[in-house]
């Protein structure tokens, strides 16, 4: 039998009528113990189906070392029929009470070690498409808050400018990158719009197209990503990390696979890989 915590609503941003952050602190004031990129189950009753319990999980964007509450980015599912649970989610308010399940998940959990057992200190390319950049906040602010040297991108793909959900936080970061020196700090953000002859994106001079793009490889054989990180994007020197839309993980998936990176289902008889990957949808 599933037995359900206790958390409530402490605070909600909406960040478009379809889109909102919203955070969770449990009851009885415990953060269990987890990873960054995993996702957290939360249920809430439907009262229109006699309040049966519907649960669904979301990437938790917030780490692990804060222990004061759970973040999470979610859509309204609206197409083909209004989602049970995001609706209600929706018409929650602050104060208004959720049930949640422990944090699991291991699609995305960070690789901290090479086949052979020495430190994997390759670069981190994380690439979210909509809310799938929420496990990468958490990535992110987990390698920000234990001192991690690793160099780590983040790529974020939206179709409006209102979409790109945690644009600020990324580009304080990478400010504090460049103040700090990539000695201590390594990181750097980029984000894609696929909609840029919309009346909403006019302000939006960054990437054009959706975020796979920044993989592909110009006239002069470089892609955008290459031009980010200063030199040639191998399996040697990079890892992958990929959530969003299956079509997301498709796409990358036709630029790295023929640069002979694999994935983690797929690894090498020596067990080494470069891609992780969660899709929805």
């Amino acid at each position: 039998m599933v037995v359900d915590n206790k958390a409530i609503v402490d605070y909600i941003r909406v960040l478009k009528e379809d889109l909102i952050i919203f955070r969770l602190v449990p009851v009885d004031g415990q953060i269990p113990d987890y990873h960054a990129g995993q996702f957290l189950t939360i249920g809430l009753p439907i009262p229109s189906e006699n309040n049966k319990i519907i649960r669904r999980g979301y990437s938790i964007a917030s780490h692990p070392e804060n222990k004061k509450y759970f973040e999470l980015v979610v859509r309204w599912v609206k197409k083909p029929v209004p989602g049970r649970l995001t609706t209600q989610l929706f018409n929650a308010k602050v104060g208004d009470e959720i049930n949640w399940l422990k944090p699991t998940g291991i699609a995305l959990s960070i690789n901290e070690k090479l086949p052979n057992g020495e430190k994997d200190n390759r670069r981190i390319v994380c690439i979210g498409g909509g809310t799938g950049i929420a496990p990468f906040v958490s990535f992110a602010r987990h390698f920000h808050d234990t001192g991690d040297k690793r160099e780590i991108v983040v790529l974020h793909g939206a179709s409006y400018v209102d979409e790109l959900s945690f644009h600020e936080l990324f580009t304080d970061l990478e400010n504090e990158s460049k103040d700090k020196g990539e000695d201590k700090w390594n990181f750097k953000y980029s984000a894609a719009i696929s909609r840029p002859q919309e009346p909403l994106n006019r302000s939006w001079s960054g990437h054009v197209g959706r975020v796979e793009s920044f993989l592909r490889p110009n006239e002069d054989g470089k892609s955008k990503l290459e031009y980010i990180v200063g030199e040639k994007i191998t399996p040697q020197n990079t890892i992958f990390y990929i959530c969003g839309w299956q079509g997301t993980v498709d796409g990358c998936m036709d630029y790295l696979t023929p640069n002979g990176f694999v994935t983690k289902d797929n690894s090498r008889e020596d067990g080494s890989y470069e891609i992780k990957y969660e899709s929805y949808g």
